[in-house]
């Protein structure tokens, strides 16, 4: 048997880190099975589904790595599919026209409240004559589509997270509508239930991969199976994804989108590792790791029944790891958006000369990718204020002299391509001045970066020569000494 999984998001929002988690767990069993991952829309929601959440699902889905086999599958382009199942249904006698009028449905749920009942279907209509419906069409009345569920079964499954799970048909809440209403014997819009079987019937889903709030749906779509005469798909229901409080992460928590994570500056490897994190534990422990690795190791026994608390600490620490050790071409190209986008100029031909060294200075200091901008802002600008330790250094006796010699020493053409020369020039002025090294290096960053901590000053000093900025700082340093 090959495995097949289907990711089917609905498009009535953005990508959201709980499908995108769902996606992950889906793409790994798939790979580590020999399987094909498939994608599905489930865009039958007319009123709330929109292109544009089709598309950015769709790009955040590449944007991740989340590549499928086939697909993507639009419902909506398949509605004679589903008519012709239930169809099937009403041919068989699973389903039947039900003809309630919204106050109807109302007055029922009101009189149940009132008993203190759950509100359920008290299936009044599963057994109308052809007369009574003739009445019901005359008097103008449309008709959902109600599949028959029989209150008296228990329904049970091997979950392959949560081992035996058993549910009553009489929780389901009365015969189930699988079709909207419509006039005149045709069938309405399908739901969600009734098209997320024959769909997966038809894609010959063997897992179902989902969260753990599908649960109900399952046991009503084992029903359809079985009305259908199909083999049922082996389930899995993941654990929720919960905020600091316990409760399922929302809108309300803040960010929640893929989009907004990536805008955040998550790289895809660091989210898509910290997902697979979220309800599933390596064998070995192992923390950081790419999809692939990922893959050869996972499997259900190790997917944990509870919920999996969201920890910003540890998806900063994970990102952090990665953009570490991204090479500064990769790291150049991830962090100019923010660059431009903060406003610094620059050119990337001509200037990727000191642009690719600065990306490698601030590379193992950076969280997130917009860390660089705060990082790197001293590069981009020829003069920049001076901290008061700054200062205080500037006014230590034979400062002015070192930083007067260090722009002597640029003068006459002293290398600077290197964090060498920069250590020796370094070494020359503190020889000259007869002078300790620890003072002339802490002029030199006092007078060149306005700050006592920074980046390392030898690397430093050569990307700002390189921009021709150290000269014009180590003169403004000179100002400092004689104001």
């Amino acid at each position: 048997m090959t495995v097949r999984v289907r990711l089917a998001p609905s498009p009535t929002g953005n990508l959201h880190i709980g499908t995108a988690r769902t996606a992950v767990f889906n793409w790994l069993f798939a790979r580590h099975e020999g399987g094909q991952f498939i994608l599905r829309i489930e865009d039958t929601d007319e009123e709330r589904s929109r292109p544009e959440y089709t598309e950015n699902i769709l790009t955040g889905l590449k944007w991740l790595g989340m590549t499928w086999d086939e697909g993507p599958f639009f419902q909506s382009q398949r509605l004679d599919l589903y008519r012709e199942a239930i169809q099937k249904l009403l041919d068989q006698g699973s389903a039947y026209r039900a003809y309630d009028t919204p106050e109807e449905l109302e007055a029922m749920r009101e009189a149940q409240k009132a008993k203190g009942q759950a509100p359920r279907y008290d299936n009044r209509h599963r057994n109308l004559t052809d007369e009574q419906q003739a009445a019901f069409e005359a008097e103008g009345r449309t008709a959902v589509i109600r599949f028959k569920i029989d209150d008296d079964r228990t329904l049970t499954w091997n979950d392959m997270v949560r081992g035996p799970v058993t549910w009553k048909a009489s929780d389901l809440g009365g015969d189930m509508v699988v079709a909207r209403a419509s006039a005149g014997g045709q069938i309405g819009q399908p739901l969600y239930n009734l098209a997320v079987v024959v769909d997966d019937i038809d894609m010959n889903i063997t897992h179902v991969i989902r969260g753990e709030d599908h649960i109900a749906n399952t046991a009503k779509q084992i029903l359809l199976y079985e009305a259908f005469g199909a083999t049922l798909p082996a389930f899995a229901h993941t654990p929720l994804i919960l905020n600091q409080a316990g409760q399922k992460l929302s809108k309300r928590d803040g960010v929640t989108s893929i989009f907004e994570f990536q805008k955040l500056g998550f790289t895809a490897e660091a989210l898509t590792n910290y997902m697979t994190l979220l309800g599933w534990s390596p064998p070995d422990a192992e923390e950081l790791f790419t999809l692939p690795h990922a893959a050869e190791k996972f499997g259900f026994d190790r997917v944990n029944k509870a919920g999996a608390k969201f920890d910003w600490d540890k998806l900063d620490w994970i990102n952090s790891q990665y953009l570490h050790a991204l090479p500064p071409e990769t790291l150049l190209e991830a962090i100019l958006p923010y660059w431009q986008e903060a406003g610094y100029a620059f050119d990337l031909e001509s200037d990727r000369n000191w642009l690719l060294p600065l990306a490698a200075l601030i590379g193992p200091s950076l969280t997130r990718l917009p860390d660089s901008v705060a990082q790197a802002h001293f590069f981009f600008s020829e003069i920049l204020p001076y901290s008061s330790d700054a200062k205080a250094q500037m006014q230590q006796p034979g400062a002015a002299e070192v930083v007067q010699a260090a722009v002597d020493a640029i003068a006459s053409e002293t290398s600077l391509s290197s964090p060498a020369d920069v250590k020796a020039l370094a070494d020359q002025v503190a020889k000259a001045q007869g002078v300790k090294k620890g003072l002339v290096m802490k002029t030199l960053r006092a007078a060149l970066m306005g700050d006592m901590q920074g980046p390392d000053l030898a690397e430093s000093w050569v990307i700002l020569h390189q921009r021709g900025f150290d000269v014009a700082r180590l003169k403004a340093a000179l100002g400092l000494v004689e104001g």
